[in-house]
């Protein structure tokens, strides 16, 4: 019986280093940044409809913007001081980061932003662990929430997409569903 590579080995992975660079221990994930028409909307779609909390906001008017960083971490356990929350906020793994150019949601010829699912494509999308995908879209339709797809849509089933205010994609999954799929996967 031959011994096979996992999929995830370098040798079924081209460019893939077997082991991280020394220099790289303690580098985690951190955000991802979306721009933002309006942060009226924006807020109230990720803290209501997505449950997450403002853990930071910083101002820069100077270049008149702000940035709203987002997460599912207590506020509550944040510092009060504002340079000591700004680091607790960015030691913090998998946070949204909306960055706000003031005017854009009161100018009429502003268009929005692209969200890398058409022409020319690039991002795709962040993904939300939910603990089930079917009630927590049950909510989501309630709330009037914009679908790219629901969970019984298409050959992934459990899986849906929804669509924040600024077109942006976020898949709803549970971990039970991604387990039916990583079994069915090859």
């Amino acid at each position: 019986m031959a011994f096979s590579q996992p999929k995830e080995s370098p040798s079924n992975n081209p460019g893939l280093q077997a082991f991280p660079d020394d220099a790289t221990k303690g580098y985690f994930m951190q955000q991802t940044m979306f721009r933002i028409k309006d942060p009226k909307v924006s807020l109230d779609f990720y803290s209501r409809v997505l449950g997450m909390s403002l853990l930071k906001r910083l101002d820069f008017p100077e270049m008149k913007l702000s940035l709203y960083l987002l997460g599912y971490e207590d506020p509550a356990s944040a510092p009060t001081d504002p340079v000591d929350r700004t680091v607790w906020t960015i030691s913090k793994k998998a946070i949204i980061e909306l960055i706000h150019n003031w005017g854009s949601e009161s100018d009429p010829v502003f268009k929005g932003y692209h969200n890398g699912n058409s022409e020319p494509y690039g991002f795709g999308h962040i993904g939300i662990t939910v603990d089930d995908t079917y009630k927590a879209c049950e909510r989501f339709e309630q709330l009037g929430v914009e679908f790219v797809k629901k969970p019984d849509d298409g050959k992934s089933k459990g899986i849906a997409f929804i669509k924040d205010p600024d077109g942006y994609w976020i898949e709803i999954f549970d971990l039970k569903t991604i387990r039916i799929v990583a079994a069915g996967a090859s």
